[in-house]
């Protein structure tokens, strides 16, 4: 694990930032942008944010319910694409996830911050006219999801605290023979429902041997109902959080590391008390081993997880 962050590292973050757009880093950000609030269903709703989604010029690869006040659908379109094959493990930013959600009878639409994720995700290229599109479909009422904004320079070394880990922290789930079997375990590991697993979509990056997978889990503290359940318990919803990604890349099957991965999307969570890291405990593990069930197209052992 990585312990300290070094001078040479610092200098590579600082010449990344300065090739990027000033607009994208000048500011400190925050995970998710609301975009608006609405009066009607969940469902109807969903219905004019993947129109406006489409006629943005978005795709609309993934759509799934964690719950039922619920809706989360992953989009995608050339600019994400373009910016992931540029960067090294830039699949994980391939998507913007946005999430429809029913909070005391009014209906928040809600999304992943582009600049935000491009820089919690160290990716290069230019992520305006992501940000731009997506604010033309969905509108950009406020960011929420931190206390206070993170600045580019934070995000790209972001780490919860003291030994908890980096972006680069990577979760090695599995190593094939060749890109074409490791997608071909990872398939099978969806379609076959490992550790309560189902696909939500798949990406492919052009131009690379990378593919990533959208995940949702529905098995013990690894759910996403129980993450929601949990720490979810703001006045603006974070469940464009889901779903979790499986990234392919040649012949290796990556995650980004369980505690990461919630902390990006919770930087201000408390460690302890309700509504904490600690009411969640187990859950980065069992996401772990949730993952690499599909890709390793296995089952868990009982004695080794709590679900």
């Amino acid at each position: 694990m990585k312990k300290t962050t070094t001078s040479w590292a610092k200098v590579l973050v600082s010449l990344a930032l300065l090739t990027a757009p000033m607009a994208s880093w000048a500011a400190n950000h925050m995970p998710f942008i609301l975009g608006s609030t609405a009066s009607g269903s969940v469902v109807d709703v969903t219905a004019q944010t993947k129109a406006a989604l489409k006629a943005n010029g978005f795709e609309i690869v993934g759509d799934y319910a964690p719950n039922s006040d619920t809706q989360v659908l992953v989009v995608t379109n050339n600019a994400l694409k373009a910016i992931a094959a540029e960067s090294e493990n830039g699949g994980f930013g391939a998507m913007e996830r946005v999430s429809i959600v029913n909070k005391g009878g009014q209906v928040q639409v809600s999304y992943t911050n582009p600049v935000y994720m491009w820089n919690a995700y160290r990716m290069k290229g230019d992520i305006k006219p992501v940000e731009n599109a997506m604010k033309n479909a969905l509108g950009a009422t406020k960011e929420f999801g931190a206390d206070q904004g993170l600045s580019a320079e934070e995000l790209r070394e972001y780490h919860y605290k003291m030994m908890m880990p980096y972006f680069d922290d990577l979760d090695e789930l599995a190593e094939y023979g060749s890109y074409e079997e490791a997608i071909r375990k990872v398939e099978a590991g969806l379609s076959s429902g490992k550790a309560g697993a189902s696909k939500v979509y798949r990406i492919d990056i052009p131009g690379k041997k990378m593919s990533v997978f959208g995940v949702a889990l529905t098995n013990g503290e690894a759910s996403d109902m129980y993450i929601q359940d949990k720490i979810d318990l703001g006045s603006e919803s974070h469940a464009a959080h889901f779903p979790y990604e499986v990234l392919v890349v040649n012949d290796e099957v990556i995650a980004l590391n369980g505690k990461f991965r919630i902390a990006i999307n919770w930087p201000s969570l408390s460690m302890m008390g309700q509504g904490s890291f600690m009411s969640i405990s187990n859950a980065p593990d069992d996401i772990v081993k949730a993952l690499e069930a599909v890709a390793k197209d296995k089952k868990i052992d009982k004695e080794d997880s709590g679900f």
